[in-house]
């Protein structure tokens, strides 16, 4: 019992010698910001409440707008210049989230954030410690965190004189078109700063230095339509949908060949007549009619400009070649996401925000693999800035019905981002 004493007095003797040396890695000013961060311990789920009980799905124009609304008025109470940037109806799309604060003193930065969600929102509960909700974590909580990061800079004293400029976009699940349109505003701040940080989702301890490419795909499949009992004849060939199934299981063989390449066939509408658009369709026919359209949407994902033109040359000689008989088909790609490659900087970046979580006394931050990370904004800015994603809150279920998140990991975050940002622009 004596020695088992002696043990834990040791164990509590190493860990509070551990808290007093990350404190000391502080600067005063920097122990300030965390004091700050720390005495407000609720207002984050308060926070993160209100913005998920805004719908705004992206094609909710209306939700998108309401939502910048709510972050701009509190992008204003920290002394940003915000406004709504409204975007032409051609696009399809609400608009964007632009606010800057002024100043000279320190690198001018560029936060990266979004207003749209998959899902629609208005659906925000909690159990405990884990909130539920369209955007908990992708990424109104990421939002959250650059706010609440923000607040406690000017909470501080030390927000003054900064140059930061914040962008929300609107579409950034479903961007709309032209790409040089929609994102014409995130390119223009990104001529004004000197690096990139964006607030996708945090992925353990773990910064995002490099992302892959998105681009989306529609292919139409042509069949000749007649009786049922006629299919496989000469006459009459196999039918859209069969055609249909050949192309995708040979997208299935050989894409995954293909070191960081991923397809998703996401949408298919196929039969005597069908229609599909981004997020649904419709289809006419009966089982005794041979199908004679078929629709497939879906996207491709890419680590680098190299690949992507080998994955399109592969899905387009697959489509032309070994076509099933009386069929024909037709891929079609639209505008998306370049791949974020890595650089000198972006890794520059990471060895700040590791360097700030040691002092923080929160561990090492390493590098994420981009092969298992989607698209994002930052691609826009990223080169030529140096840049650095997934610094906001992290979550599951991202992009389906149940996504969640770990409000007890909100707190390191805020903390982590505060001191890069204060070390960024002194």
């Amino acid at each position: 019992m004596i020695h088992g004493a002696m043990r834990f007095l040791t164990i509590a003797s190493l860990l509070l010698t551990w808290a007093a040396a990350a404190v000391a890695a502080l600067s005063p000013m920097e122990q300030k910001i965390v004091a700050c961060i720390e005495s407000h311990p609720e207002d984050f789920a308060r926070d993160l409440q209100e913005a998920v009980m805004v719908d705004s799905a992206t094609e909710n124009l209306a939700g998108v707008r309401r939502m910048a609304e709510v972050f701009g008025r509190q992008l204003t109470a920290l002394g940003f210049e915000s406004r709504f940037v409204e975007l032409p109806a051609s696009t399809g799309r609400s608009g964007h989230l632009v606010a800057e604060h002024r100043g000279t003193r320190g690198k001018r930065l560029l936060l990266l954030g979004h207003l749209d969600t998959v899902y629609p929102g208005g659906n925000y509960r909690r159990e405990g410690d884990t909130a539920f909700g369209s955007g908990v974590a992708d990424m109104k909580g990421g939002d959250v965190v650059m706010i609440h990061a923000l607040r406690a800079l000017q909470e501080a004293g030390e927000l003054a004189d900064t140059q930061i400029i914040v962008v929300m976009s609107g579409d950034e699940e479903a961007p709309g078109s032209p790409v040089d349109v929609v994102r014409h505003d995130l390119i223009a701040a990104a001529a004004r700063s000197d690096l990139a940080l964006a607030f996708e989702s945090a992925i353990g301890r773990t910064a995002t230095v490099a992302r892959r490419g998105s681009i989306s795909w529609l292919l139409e499949v042509q069949g000749t339509t007649a009786h049922s009992s006629g299919i496989f004849s000469a006459a009459v060939g196999a039918g859209s949908v069969y055609e249909m199934a050949r192309i995708l299981s040979a997208f299935y063989t050989e894409l995954r060949k293909l070191d960081g390449v991923t397809l998703n066939s996401a949408l298919v509408a196929g039969g005597a007549e069908g229609d599909l658009t981004r997020t649904g369709g419709k289809v006419a026919g009966k089982t005794n009619i041979i199908p004679q359209r078929t629709l497939v949407r879906g996207d491709l994902r890419f680590v680098s400009a190299a690949q992507l033109v080998e994955a399109q040359a592969a899905m387009q000689a697959i489509v032309a070649h070994g076509n099933l008989p009386r069929t024909s088909a037709v891929l079609k790609f639209d505008e998306g996401y370049a791949a974020m490659p890595p650089s000198p900087g972006n890794y520059a970046l990471l060895a700040q925000l590791d360097q700030a979580s040691r002092d923080l006394g929160l561990g090492e931050i390493t590098a994420f693999d981009p092969r298992a990370r989607g698209a994002g904004d930052i691609s826009f800015v990223s080169p030529p800035l140096p840049a650095l994603d997934g610094l906001g809150l992290g979550g599951k279920g991202e992009h389906t019905l149940l996504e969640s998140t770990d409000l007890t990991t909100a707190p390191e975050l805020i903390k982590r981002t505060a001191i890069l940002l204060h070390r960024l622009t002194r």
